[in-house]
């Protein structure tokens, strides 16, 4: 009976995970992704999908079901039931970071050899005669007492008392060893000027969802840095970065300074995986300020970075001439990666230029 239940559970989950890769883009384009977002599961509505139950209807054999049954959903009178409702499954972020990488054919990522980190690895390699009470091994202690009881002539089979002294106690060793780690940073950058709406936000919002489900399947550790400009960059939360809506003009070289600031202080190239994502309109206040945000690129972010990625979100106020500009002085530089996001559709095709190469 057990294994047959888990053959029917095992069943129902290739089926939503089927579902959800037919209609990933759907999903993705949607935002339909963010139901209840937990610590390492999402919940899904996935109307198409109902759990098996017994339905009443109109048998024609002799037996169980004779009789008019019930009317089909939907038909009939207004009455006070509840209609149908979209299922809602809980979904591993792995699992969805699985369905990404099929879908968009993302490679698995090779960390930078420079980029991994030494962390402390313990395990129980042994037993020893002094350590803490917190590691006695009882059973071999127990043992040490016993024979040394039976040695002694003192232990009587008709009481059997055992009773350990500091000479019978044995403990566990513990023995730590370095082992690699890698860990990735990812450094979001937001153009948060008036041209940047809502509509803009949230197709960034649900980029970095995916983005992040990616990221975090490659590393075991991931940190997430958020910062925000228009004329001035600052660093900010994450509810700050896809809420807060400015005015005024927009100097992009102020993000670029910050994130490379960040990247020498926090994440310095030989020890973290650094991914900066910018998104913007495409305006800058002066094509002197894009000089800058190139020069910078060639001398720092380009070269601490796996990938730098830009993508350009289509707005009515937008010029869009940002992207055109850094594809002319950089087009030749792999470590640089722009992406046209023109609506919501635009968005998996905007993550598989940025991931496609598994930098």
């Amino acid at each position: 009976m057990t294994r047959r239940i888990e053959r029917d559970r095992t069943r129902f989950r290739d089926i939503v995970r089927g579902r959800i890769k037919q209609d990933l883009k759907r999903f993705v384009s949607q935002g339909e992704m963010f139901g209840r977002k937990g610590k390492d599961l999402i919940s899904i509505p996935l109307p198409g999908i109902e759990l098996p139950h017994f339905r009443f209807g109109d048998n024609k054999k002799e037996g169980v079901g004779q009789g008019d049954g019930e009317p089909e959903p939907g038909a009939g009178q207004a009455g006070e039931q509840p209609g149908e409702h979209a299922l809602e499954v809980e979904v591993p972020l792995e699992e969805l970071a699985a369905l990404l990488g099929e879908e968009l054919e993302l490679p698995c990522i090779q960390p930078k050899g420079k980029s991994e980190l030494v962390a402390p690895v313990g395990r129980y390699v042994g037993i020893r005669r002094t350590g803490p009470e917190s590691l006695r091994h009882a059973k071999r202690t127990l043992r040490a007492a016993l024979r040394r009881q039976l040695i002694a002539g003192t232990f009587d089979p008709a009481d059997p008392c055992i009773v350990p002294i500091r000479a019978d106690r044995h403990y566990r060793s513990w023995k730590e060893k370095a082992a690699p780690e890698s860990s990735a940073a990812v450094i979001y950058m937001m153009d948060v000027s008036g041209s940047m709406g809502k509509e803009q936000k949230e197709i960034v919002r649900v980029e970095a969802f995916w983005i992040n489900a990616w990221l975090k399947s490659q590393y075991k550790s991931l940190e997430i840095r958020w910062i925000v400009h228009d004329a001035a960059a600052r660093e900010v939360d994450e509810a700050t970065f896809f809420h807060l809506r400015e005015s005024g003009g927009t100097k992009i070289s102020s993000a670029y300074e910050l994130c490379a600031q960040l990247m020498r202080e926090k994440f310095p190239a030989e020890a973290w995986n650094v991914y900066p994502f910018h998104f913007s309109d495409g305006d800058n206040w002066s094509g002197r300020d894009t000089e800058r945000c190139v020069e910078l690129l060639q001398k720092e972010l380009l070269p601490g970075s796996n990938a730098f990625c830009y993508g350009q979100v289509r707005s009515a106020y937008g010029s869009g001439q940002f992207k055109k500009d850094l594809d002319a002085a950089l087009g030749k530089d792999e470590r640089l990666i722009t992406s046209d996001i023109p609506d919501r559709d635009g968005i998996l095709a905007s993550i598989k230029a940025f991931l496609g190469k598994g930098r």
